[in-house]
């Protein structure tokens, strides 16, 4: 058993799931039920963890475990949640995924052992300071057809350091936390539907971008952007003469849309531009050396709830450019939808993490 499915705790089944995605500049929870075979919403939150750590709302942290419990159950007091039973997110930036090939066995404990003794060559740290789990990329092969000499293998690692903090978190917010998983693959599983076509992510956090390719559910190639969603606030912050924490309320607010009395475009442009070409260039890597191209392009993250993103997206990419909607995998009401689909990208790992609790409870 890999340790991205290693139980942790109480393992009791429970008609009500959350969520917990801890990021770098915030928490966000969502509370799920399954209703017949429809994952129903019945609560969500967001809490800053700028004024815990005495900086600016939408500034990136870096906060002890207990400070992090003490936000994490601040937010579920306030959030009305109602449950214990979590999953909760890994950083990618605490974490390593290497796409490599290898040579292919025939038995799968031969193929596991040649597997665990090559790893140790792409792992850029000893590897008792890490905790490895792999998985074998599916392959179509013809009927009839010999398979392959080599297998595409997705290497995984996560510093000991960055799951011991996790568990402090858990332990001091009194969660029963059943597993733990790299936000990218929530992500994958509350917003990227193509099957088959490789999926162009653009995963906008606080203090970096992760770009990421997806084919048949796995990610074929990722690469991380060191800018974000702070250095775009604190660009208008700089340009306006306001503080950070109103620069975010206006960045939220406007984003990209032409309104009188707000800010000069021209200044977050400066910074998403940078992304976007750095992403291109990073997508024409992955399509140089793969000879596929991508079939659309998703935007999330806490920057793809930024107003009109989509739209100044559409000038860089030449693929079709969609804004996640990770709430659309569940049942709530229809009013809400508008405010549901606007906060989103925001909460597309929450929202993954508690689809795949919500599997669990079957």
């Amino acid at each position: 058993m890999g340790f991205l499915t290693k139980l942790f705790g109480d393992t009791k089944k429970s008609k009500s799931v959350i969520g917990v995605d801890i990021g770098s500049s915030s928490l966000k929870v969502v509370q799920l039920r399954r209703q017949g075979g429809t994952a129903v919403l019945e609560t969500y939150g967001e809490l800053a963890l700028g004024p815990y750590a005495g900086v600016e709302v939408g500034q990136a942290t870096n906060l002890p475990a207990a400070k992090i419990a003490e936000t994490l159950n601040d937010l579920l007091r306030e959030a009305n949640v109602t449950t214990k039973d979590a999953g909760i997110s890994i950083p990618f930036s605490r974490t390593l995924l290497t796409l490599v090939e290898l040579p292919r066995r025939d038995s799968p404990e031969e193929q596991k052992t040649v597997i665990e003794l090559e790893a140790r060559k792409y792992i850029p740290v000893p590897v008792t300071e890490v905790q490895l789990d792999w998985f074998i990329l599916p392959e179509a092969i013809p009927e009839g057809a010999a398979p392959p000499p080599k297998v595409q293998v997705l290497l995984v690692a996560v510093h000991n350091d960055e799951l011991s903090l996790l568990e402090g978190v858990v332990r001091g917010s009194e969660l029963s936390a059943t597993f733990y998983e790299i936000e990218i693959f929530s992500t994958i599983r509350s917003v990227v539907d193509e099957p088959v076509k490789p999926v162009l992510v653009l995963d906008i956090g606080a203090s970096a971008t992760k770009v990421y390719v997806v084919e048949h559910g796995v990610v074929a190639f990722s690469h991380n952007i060191p800018s974000g969603g702070q250095d775009v606030t604190r660009t208008i912050a700089t340009s306006q003469g306001i503080t950070v924490g109103d620069a975010e309320t206006l960045k939220k607010a406007h984003g990209f849309t032409q309104e009188a009395g707000t800010y000069d475009h021209r200044s977050i442009e400066l910074v998403f531009s940078r992304i976007f070409e750095e992403a291109k260039r990073a997508l024409t890597q992955y399509e140089m050396a793969k000879n596929a191209k991508v079939s659309c392009l998703v935007l999330t993250g806490g920057g793809g709830v930024t107003k009109e993103l989509e739209a100044y997206a559409k000038g860089f990419f030449s693929v079709d450019v969609r804004v996640a909607d990770p709430f659309s995998k569940t049942q709530a009401p229809e009013f809400m939808r508008p405010v549901l689909q606007a906060i989103g990208p925001e909460f597309a790992v929450a929202v993954g993490l508690a689809l795949r609790k919500l599997e669990e409870e079957e």
